[in-house]
């Protein structure tokens, strides 16, 4: 069966309606780019790189909160995210060991972009992952201009799901893993639009639940191997990154970001010892906000809106919602991947997912 979506199986997470694209996309001025590096027998990784509106947000930033569940892994910039409140750049996914050339790739082309004199500092967004198993991790292979292309191909619309960008040579509950993506339009909230991305990096296989049905336990590693040998299951991560066009205040945003757990344990992680698991949300309902550069121009005062907090608890619903649906998503996306030392990981069947799910 050629590679899917959970919906076009028939599988449908939740209770709300998706947007358009059922992506994070679906967000008014999101945009996806990826860069996919497969080359040889043992290259198997990528970036992937989320804009969270159409205008720059080095100039414009939007309000954001972050939430760990488990640290062990990295997401930069959260410290000056903890402490104004502020996404001032935007956000790009990777590898481990690439998180560094990464990092200043955004810096750089932020840098050749200026027409201004304005001086310019950046403590910029990126997240990893573990590829090491199926990548050459050592061998440093995203170089800067994988982060350019990846800029330059940033777009609206759907977004690749699975062996893809930063998601390449991922592993999710000893399946093949990766990139995947959800939406909810959430009427209760005034029509707003909550989208998450995901990196899928973690899980056992004996814990994964596929909307409810416990698909670990009926497709065991027995069955399907998983590719870990050296490294215990469940000794990886998993960056979500929430969107929403909501107006929300920092807090509020990391109140959202605490929700993307709760997805992620309905599929079934818990965030193990050494699992990352890493989420940030932003917030683009408040716009205009004055640039972070030190000799911006900015007014005393700005005005913000807030959703009131009666009307919150149906956005952390669609949340947890479209963060269940966006692993899923990226499982059933996700092709049979050879990487490095032979080492290989499985594409979650999807003639079985459908058997077990029609079946429940």
């Amino acid at each position: 069966m050629a590679r899917s979506r959970a919906r076009d199986l028939g599988i449908a997470v939740g209770t709300l309606p998706t947007g358009e694209q059922n992506a994070i996309t679906d967000v008014p001025g999101v945009r996806v780019g990826h860069t996919t590096l497969i080359e040889g027998t043992d290259v198997r990784t990528g970036v992937t790189v989320v804009q969270p509106h159409e205008a720059s947000p080095w100039y414009e930033p939007v309000f954001a909160g972050a939430h760990r569940l488990n640290g062990n892994g990295e997401l930069t910039g959260l410290e000056w995210i903890r402490e104004s409140g502020m996404l001032c750049s935007p956000i790009a996914l990777t590898n481990t060991h690439s998180v560094g050339v990464v990092r200043d790739a955004l810096i750089s082309a932020e840098i050749g972009s200026r027409t201004d004199e304005r001086e310019f500092w950046s403590l910029p967004v990126v997240g990893e992952t573990w590829d090491g198993l199926l990548n050459d991790i050592n061998g440093m292979h995203v170089r800067p201009e994988h982060v350019e292309s990846a800029l330059a191909s940033a777009a609206d619309g759907p977004v690749g799901e699975g062996n893809v960008g930063g998601g390449t040579g991922m592993i999710c509950h000893g399946f093949k893993g990766g990139i995947g993506t959800s939406s909810r339009v959430v009427e209760g909230a005034g029509g707003a639009v909550v989208g998450v991305l995901v990196q899928a990096n973690h899980g056992r296989r004996e814990r994964l639940r596929v909307n409810g049905i416990p698909v670990g336990e009926a497709i065991p590693v027995t069955e399907i191997p998983d590719p870990y040998g050296r490294v215990p299951p469940g000794a990886g991560s998993i960056i979500a990154i929430v969107a929403t066009d909501a107006a929300l205040l920092p807090v509020q945003c990391e109140r959202l970001a605490q929700r993307a757990g709760l997805g992620i344990a309905r599929v079934g992680g818990v965030g193990e010892h050494s699992s990352g698991d890493l989420f940030l949300a932003f917030a683009s309902g408040n716009r205009g906000l004055p640039s972070a550069d030190v000799d911006a121009d900015a007014p005393l005062t700005i005005p913000v809106r807030m959703l009131a907090n009666n009307y919150i608890t149906a956005l952390f619903d669609a949340v947890v919602e479209a963060t269940e649906e966006a692993i899923v998503n990226a499982l059933c996306a996700a092709e049979t991947l050879m990487g490095a030392n032979g080492a290989t990981a499985h594409e979650l069947p999807l003639e079985r997912l459908q058997e077990l799910a029609s079946s429940s």
